[in-house]
């Protein structure tokens, strides 16, 4: 009985708010590249769609087919992401990792609200759905910086 009481606690009403409500959700018709990421455990995909300028986010679009917690991280991403360089979307993707995985802190700004994450660290089931959101960013952005030098 207590493990299902955590798990309800785990899907918190600012969880479900940000997975009821994830910005960026469409396609772009003309992005630099595309990226679809998938959580084997769990099967939950996101495909994230980016177009660069000077080595920012300009334009994103993401289509998400993850549970609450998959669809809250990209919430987060989605809201902030917009501007952001490949090294902090990295970097970000890298403390979610730490902040699930060996207890570090929540990313840094822009990508903090991540933080809300912080009680799906005893779930590792949920890990990589969670993280999916910032993997595919990451991977799409270094994708269209090979695109735009070649």
């Amino acid at each position: 009985m207590s493990g299902e009481t955590d798990l309800i606690k785990l899907y918190s009403g600012r969880i479900l708010a940000l997975a009821a409500d994830i910005p960026h959700l469409d396609r772009l018709e003309h992005p630099d590249a595309t990226v679809k990421k998938r959580a084997p455990l769990c099967g939950s995909t996101v495909t994230v769609d980016v177009a660069l300028r000077d080595g920012k986010v300009a334009d994103f679009a993401q289509d998400v087919k993850a549970c609450a917690l998959g669809q809250a991280s990209a919430s987060v991403v989605g809201d902030a992401v917009i501007g952001a360089t490949r090294a902090q979307v990295e970097t970000a993707r890298d403390q979610l990792a730490a902040m699930l995985k060996s207890d570090g802190p929540a990313p840094d700004a822009p990508f903090d609200g991540l933080e809300v994450l912080m009680p799906a660290r005893d779930y590792k089931n949920r890990h990589a759905s969670i993280l999916l959101a910032l993997e595919a960013t990451a991977e799409a952005m270094a994708q269209a910086e090979q695109a735009n030098c070649a």
